[in-house]
């Protein structure tokens, strides 16, 4: 499962597999010593000559190739969409001295091509691929999605094999590369949370490689030795040590055809892979560490070592993170944000290979108690002993993690690369025991295993003290997976959904449209996708719209903090009851609101669409506005505007959005300073939340699109009776956002001890999506910074190596001819001069002599590529169709623009670049720790 990591460490992912906190779960199992035993063979597709069928587990079947690659294969043609996945078992795990960093730095390198294919990035973008890779303690992963095209799939499959044995992994390339890999460093560098999570991960582990952070320590990462990389590579990278996943719409036969002509013919190595024995001591007393930086907001963390991810009590651990944490029956949720000692908590785990961790801390705000919040926590991790488990606790928990679970799994382009993390665990059908195991788990066995863990001795944050009689953790211990998996009995695997094609004719032929009037005044505008989807999915999206210019001024923050209580309680419903409510109904709902709109985005079943929309307009117009909870929403909003005002990221968008800026406080096109975000915030009170909800909100001007195994029917019942008789009590006028001329300017933001530094570039463009020249300006944007192919991409990250991330983007307004260039890139605040030198460069150079013919055709298909593969995701369609009822269009103009994307001449967008894009009439702004 991957799981979200509190917003705190967020960057910690950069570098590592994007983790997700559980979404926790409940369903009833078979008992928990039904360990998996191997499914039999099951029929499928004739094999080619080399190939070996080994077994299939619910809708995945492995096979084996004569040199050792393992392939799993789960076709699934719900979303037209492959998404290819190559797992090496290899991360900092497996560096040695002075090579920490080393997986990662490779990872890198890969990208840099091999004699046949000579920029990997650059031909992803060509191909309008979303790919990437990431390294994590116990493997390294490179994946894609891409709408499904057999040209695209073999061709993947083709660059992978030759990237396993012919990758470069040159000096000159490790040249450029190490400083880009050294700026990713600085940026999480940047982020106090996540440099204390290393800092405690180096204090628990005294000789396992867990202790060292992946991306390695900076004199490993700037002195690595390209003979030792180049033997790293050539030991792991090896068909042996890997596992192809192929997942999405594909044909199985063929796909084994091309895997088989492409991987079959590497032969197996002949070196033996090196064995890893370290395991750590069992932890004999409390360990503390301290962090001092500037910036950000106090920050708590309590680390205990856990058992590895295939022993049966894992479960418990990652039933325990929600029993902690979730809001609001969580019990450090209860005791320190409700409580009002915390601004935020977190909690959470990694299923690993070897004996792994799990963490649990408190984010604190403005004037709360450190001491105070510090021996909540701890008291609280460490009561279990005299407070129990309760059954609905584990309920509660078991029931969100089961939901996510089966969200993931429904998912072909998530689960293609989920299982990377079973793999590197020991098998892939670890995916599925640790589901059985969480459906099978007893409170008893939860309890046990908080009572063994959450000791002082087995602690990383105080001091130590001697013990008369100290408690010790069960000592660590490896896993025998097989052993583990020698009685698992597979489920059924899910049956196959049709295919469907995503083309905008398409999707407006299958479009249903109707609106749910109010008597003369307005309705609830609706479009539904019925489409076929993997375990009945629906994503839905509903926007409500609300007053106008001179009715919105002064509302402050009100709308967005009124949507961060509408989940908080109704007249009829509690806080937990809805929560409750929602994971009955494998529902998963966000709720975000700003100045004239409040907008609904919902996950969940096509037989359980009705009664969410049910509960959904008991939220919206019965909400119950709670006291203590808007304290709890104020503390969280307060804590993030502390947390960005140090930072460059931030000085540097607020810097931009406020310059030029002609409107007054109180009009909601103002951009606000952070003090005025902050008086704002503690202005808003529960009778003003009141006021705001009765004077503005209803369905008169809203959108509702929804996409998945719809039943149009009940759906329109179930929206009719939540809404149809809920008038807006104000008309709506939009906000007008008229062209504003902006002189060019240069800021320069000091952001003391930050170690990484950020550029922004902002330009006002007199045009709308419907000008005829969008098209051509949204390709020359395309080419000159908006992919891994882009001219500024090549030249700031590819050849100088100064930037981690550098792009250009456009925000486009669909009214007023009033839209945004933008441009940004991150690096080390001695580069800064380079940076910006090197980015006009680029973008004069392109003004001067243009794009090239070859760009262009280049560009056109990986554009195109793109846009097809977002109207393959169901959310980002439902989104669209709610969009489009505003706009009152159909996604006939999302077609005109393809075919204007495929007709164009380089005359055309090197025309569009020079007409809109001026660098005299740049606003730049940098930010970071620029002192001598």
């Amino acid at each position: 499962m991957l799981k979200r990591l509190p917003a705190t460490l967020a960057l910690l992912c950069t570098v590592t597999v994007t983790v997700l906190v559980p979404a926790q779960a409940q369903t009833q199992t078979p008992s928990p010593q039904a360990a998996p035993s191997p499914a039999r063979p099951q029929a499928g597709p004739a094999l080619p000559r080399g190939v070996q069928r080994v077994t299939s587990v619910e809708g995945i079947t492995e096979y084996r190739l004569a040199n050792g690659l393992q392939v799993l294969l789960a076709p699934d043609s719900s979303k037209p969409t492959t998404t290819v996945n190559l797992t090496y078992r290899v991360g900092s795990r497996h560096e040695n001295y002075g090579e920490t960093g080393m997986a990662h730095l490779l990872e890198h390198l890969i990208f840099k091509g091999t004699p046949t294919t000579r920029n990997a990035l650059a031909e992803f973008t060509r191909r309008g691929m979303r790919a990437n890779g990431t390294t994590w303690f116990d493997r390294t992963n490179y994946f894609a999605s891409f709408s499904a095209n057999e040209e695209n799939l073999r061709w993947y499959l083709s660059w992978q094999a030759d990237a396993m044995v012919n990758s470069f992994i040159a000096k000159k390339d490790l040249e450029t590369e190490m400083t880009v890999v050294r700026n990713e460093m600085e940026r999480g560098e940047n982020n106090p949370g996540s440099i204390l999570f290393q800092r405690a991960l180096a204090s628990m582990y005294q000789w396992h490689n867990y202790g060292n952070s992946t991306i390695g320590a900076r004199a490993d990462v700037e002195n690595v030795d390209i003979g030792r990389l180049q033997a790293f590579y050539r030991t792991y990278y090896q068909p042996d040590n890997a596992t192809l996943i192929v997942a999405g719409a594909f044909e199985p036969a063929q796909v084994l055809q091309w895997v088989q002509q492409y991987f079959g013919r590497i032969p197996a190595p002949k070196r033996e892979l090196p064995e890893l024995y370290t395991i750590d001591p069992v932890q004999d007393g409390e360990r503390t560490v301290t962090l001092r930086r500037v910036g950000g907001t106090p920050l708590v963390m309590a680390g205990y070592h856990v058992m590895p991810g295939a022993h049966p009590d894992y479960a418990a651990i990652e039933a325990l993170e929600p029993i902690l944490t979730d809001a609001p029956a969580g019990r450090l949720h209860q005791r320190l944000v409700e409580a009002g000692l915390a601004s935020s908590v977190f909690a959470f785990s990694r299923p690993l290979a070897d004996p792994g961790f799990l963490m649990a801390g408190v984010e604190l705000g403005p004037g709360q108690d450190l001491a105070r919040a510090r021996e909540v926590l701890l008291g609280t991790l460490e009561s279990f002993e005299k407070e129990p488990v309760t059954p609905a606790e584990l309920q509660r928990a078991r029931v969100r993690w089961i939901n996510a679970w089966e969200q993931l799994y429904a998912d072909p382009e998530s689960l293609g690369v989920a299982l990377s993390e079973s793999v590197a665990q020991g098998d892939w059908r670890l995916f599925f025991l640790l589901r059985d195991r969480m459906r099978a788990l007893k409170a008893e066995d939860v309890q046990r295993v908080a009572t063994q863990r959450f000791v002082p001795s087995n602690r990383t944050l105080a001091t130590y003290l001697p013990t008369e009689a100290p408690q010790r953790a069960p000592a660590p211990q490896r896993v025998d997976v097989a052993e583990q998996l020698r009685d698992f009995k597979p489920q059924e695997g899910a049956g196959q959904v049709a295919a469907f094609v995503a083309t905008p004719a398409n999707i407006d032929r299958l479009t249903q449209r109707f609106v749910i009037e109010h008597q003369n005044r307005g309705g609830l505008e609706v479009a539904l996708l019925p489409k076929p989807t993997r375990g009945s999915l629906v994503q839905a999206t509903l926007v409500l719209r609300f007053g106008d210019e001179k009715s919105l001024f002064g509302s402050g923050d009100a709308a967005s903090m009124l949507a961060q209580m509408l989940d908080k309680g109704t007249r009829r419903l509690s806080r937990q009851q809805i929560r409750d409510r929602l994971d009955e109904l494998q529902t998963e709902m966000g709720i975000g609101g700003s100045p004239g709109a409040l907008q609904v985005s919902l996950t969940t079943r096509r037989q359980h669409l009705p009664a969410v929309i049910e509960l959904l307009g008991e939220l919206l117009r019965e909400p119950a506005l709670p006291p203590d909870a808007l304290e709890e929403v104020r503390r969280q909003m307060l804590t993030a505007v502390e947390q960005q005002r140090k930072e460059p990221e931030a000085q540097v968008a607020n810097g931009l959005a406020r310059h030029g800026n002609p409107y007054p406080r109180g009009d909601v096109r103002h951009a606000r300073t952070f003090d005025e975000i902050e008086a704002d915030l503690k202005a808003v009170t529960v009778q003003g939340l009141s006021q705001y909800h009765q004077r503005f909100l209803g369905a008169s001007h809203a959108q509702f699109g929804a996409v998945g195994d719809l039943d149009v029917s009940a759906t329109r019942e179930a929206l009719q009776k939540a809404f149809g008789n809920w008038a807006s009590p104000l008309p709506f006028t939009r906000v007008p956002a008229p062209f504003v001329e902006v002189p060019p300017t240069r800021m320069v933001f000091e952001t003391p001890d930050k170690q990484n530094a950020t550029l922004g570039v902002r330009l006002s463009v007199p045009l709308n999506d419907l000008h005829p020249d969008y098209p051509a300006l949204m390709m020359a944007n395309w080419l000159l910074g908006a992919g891994g192919d882009s001219r500024l991409w090549k030249r700031i990250r590819e050849q100088g190596g100064l930037s981690y991330d550098v792009r250009s983007s456009m925000q486009w307004n669909s009214f007023e001819p009033n839209s945004q260039w933008s441009g940004s890139a991150i690096f080390a605040p001695s580069n800064r001069a380079k940076v910006e030198a090197a980015f006009r460069e680029v973008v004069e150079g392109a003004l001067k002599g243009g794009f090239t013919a070859e760009e262009l055709a280049a560009g056109k298909r990986g554009l195109l590529s793109r846009r097809a593969l977002s109207r393959a995701q169901d959310d980002t369609l439902a989104g669209a169709l709610a969009s489009n009822l505003f706009l009152n269009r159909d996604f006939s103009v999302s077609q005109r623009v393809d075919e204007a994307l495929q007709a164009l001449t380089v005359e055309q967008v090197n025309a569009a670049l020079r007409k809109y894009v001026n660098p005299s009439q740049f606003v730049t702004a940098v930010g970071g720790d620029f002192k001598p």
